[in-house]
C-alpha cells in the first residue's frame, strides 16, 4: 500500500523545547524568497525528538502552468542522492563484503592500472605518471580518489567529457571508459567533488550482484516506504514534478525555465544509475530517509544502517581531522570549506566558528544543485529539509539562512 503523505506536524514545537514564534522566520524565508522572486517555489520541514514539528509550503511547482506548491510534489534532489548511496554501500560494508581500506581495483578491475595526470599538463598535452597509492573503496565515500567532475574546468574534467562515457547508458559501460582515463590527483592528496559516487554506485551493483536501482528500492525505499523515490518519474505522476529553473532574468523573477515537467528527461526510465546525483524524490520521502539518520539508523522498526557504522560515516575522515579549506577545491557551492570536515558521504560541522554558522559540533548534511539541502544534528536530534528548484544552488545564501532560523527556534 501506498504510504500517506504528512498531512501536518506531529507534535507542537514547545512540546520538544522550540518555538513556534521563532518557527515563523523559516516561514518568512520561504515566503520572501517567492515574492521577491528569486526561488519559484519551497517546502520546508523541521524534526525534533523524531516529531514533524512545523513543514510549510510556499510559491509554485511550476509558474508556467501557475500550479501551487503541493506536497507531494516530485524534486529532482540531484547531490542529495550521495547520501543515500554512501548508506546502500556501507550496508554491504556491514555484511563483510569489503573493507573501508580495500584497493577499489579489487573489485573493479579497469582500475587497476590507473594513472595519475602530471602537474601542468592539460587536456590536449599531457602525460601521466604511476599513483604514489592506489585508489581505496574510502577514498571513493570521501571524495578524496582522484576523481573530479566532468565539467571543462578541469584537463580531467574535460577529458571525460570529450570520452563520451556516459553514452553506454549504463554504470558498466562508464567504468569501461573512466578506468583508462588519468586520475586529476594521488588517491588521499586533496578533496575532489565529482563523480566518485557514481563508482559507489557501482561498486553495489558488483557487490550485491543487482543493478543500483533495484538494490535501493530493495534495501532502503522499501522499507522506509519512500514509494516516490527513483531515477525516474512514472508516467501517472508526471502532473507532480516540478517545473527546474536555472539563475536568468524573466520578467521581474530572476530565473527562468530549465526543464519544463512535460518534456523532462525524468519521465522517461533510465539505464544510467547515478549515486552521485541521479534520484528524484519528495519532500515526504525524503522526510523518511533524515529522520531514519536522526533516529540513528532505524525508523518505524525498520533498521536500514546500524547505529556505530552511521556514526562512523558521520565523522570526519579527512586526514589529520582537517577541514575541506586545508585539502579542497575552492569556491564550492555545496557547501563551506572553513571548519567543515567530509566523512563517508556526508560533510561533518567541526568548528562553527570557523564555519561562521550556527551549528553543533558533528552535524552532518548535504545539498543538491538545485538548492535543496538537509541537516542533521545528533546533538539536538534534529533534522532540517529544504526543497526548491532552481540552478545553481549557491545562487542565495538559504542554506545558511534555514540553519540559523531552525537552530534560533531551539529553546531547551
Amino acid at each position: 500500500m501506498k504510504k500517506k503523505f504528512s498531512e501536518g506536524p506531529e507534535a507542537t514545537p514547545e512540546s520538544v523545547g522550540m518555538s513556534s514564534k521563532k518557527l515563523e522566520n523559516l516561514y518568512n524565508l520561504g515566503e520572501r524568497y517567492v515574492k521577491e522572486g528569486e526561488l519559484p517555489g519551497v517546502i520546508s520541514m523541521v524534526v525534533r525528538d523524531g516529531k514533524l514539528v512545523y513543514q510549510s509550503m510556499h510559491g509554485n511547482m511550476d509558474d508556467e502552468a501557475g500550479k501551487p506548491m503541493q506536497q507531494d510534489a516530485i524534486f529532482r534532489i540531484y547531490s542529495m542522492t550521495k547520501p543515500i548511496a554512501s548508506v546502500a554501500l556501507m550496508q554491504l560494508y556491514e555484511e563483510g563484503c569489503f573493507q573501508l581500506d580495500d584497493p577499489a581495483s579489487k573489485f573493479i578491475p579497469e582500475f587497476r592500472d590507473l594513472r595519475v595526470l602530471d602537474k601542468g599538463g592539460n587536456a590536449d598535452n599531457y602525460t601521466v605518471s604511476r599513483p604514489r597509492r592506489e585508489m581505496t573503496v574510502r577514498d571513493l565515500l570521501m571524495h578524496t580518489s582522484g576523481l573530479v567532475a566532468g565539467a571543462p574546468d578541469s584537463p580531467v574534467g574535460t577529458l571525460y567529457l570529450r570520452s563520451k562515457m556516459y553514452e553506454g547508458r549504463t554504470l558498466d559501460s562508464m567504468i569501461k571508459v573512466l578506468g583508462g582515463l588519468p586520475l586529476h590527483c594521488d588517491p588521499g592528496a586533496k578533496w575532489n567533488y565529482g563523480i566518485s559516487t557514481d563508482v559507489v554506485g557501482y561498486l553495489c551493483e558488483v557487490l550485491s550482484g543487482m543493478s543500483f536501482d533495484e538494490y535501493l528500492r530493495k534495501n532502503i525505499f522499501y522499507p522506509l516506504q519512500m514509494n516516490d523515490t527513483g531515477f525516474h518519474v512514472d508516467p501517472g505522476d508526471a502532473d507532480r514534478l516540478c517545473a527546474c529553473y536555472q539563475v536568468g532574468s524573466n520578467g521581474e523573477k530572476r530565473y527562468e525555465l530549465q526543464d519544463e515537467p512535460a518534456g523532462s528527461s525524468f519521465l522517461r526510465p533510465k539505464t544510467y544509475f547515478s549515486g552521485a546525483g541521479g534520484l528524484v524524490s519528495t519532500a515526504n520521502d525524503y522526510l523518511q530517509f533524515c529522520k531514519m539518520l536522526t533516529n540513528g539508523g532505524e525508523l518505524n522498526g525498520e533498521r536500514i544502517i546500524g547505529s556505530r557504522t552511521l556514526a562512523y560515516m558521520a565523522t570526519n575522515h579527512l586526514p589529520d581531522d582537517k577541514d575541506l579549506a586545508a585539502m579542497g577545491q575552492p569556491q564550492f557551492a555545496e557547501t563551506t570549506m572553513e571548519g567543515i570536515g567530509f566523512g563517508l558521504g556526508f560533510a561533518v560541522l567541526l568548528d562553527p566558528k570557523a564555519a561562521q554558522v550556527i551549528g553543533t559540533p558533528g552535524e552532518f548534511y548535504w545539498g543538491g544543485m538545485a538548492s535543496t539541502a538537509f541537516y542533521i544534528s545528533p546533538e539536538e536530534e534534529m533534522a532540517v529539509i529544504f526543497l526548491t528548484q532552481l540552478i545553481p544552488s549557491g545562487s542565495h545564501p538559504i542554506r545558511r539562512q534555514i540553519r540559523a532560523a531552525a537552530y534560533g527556534a531551539i529553546t531547551d
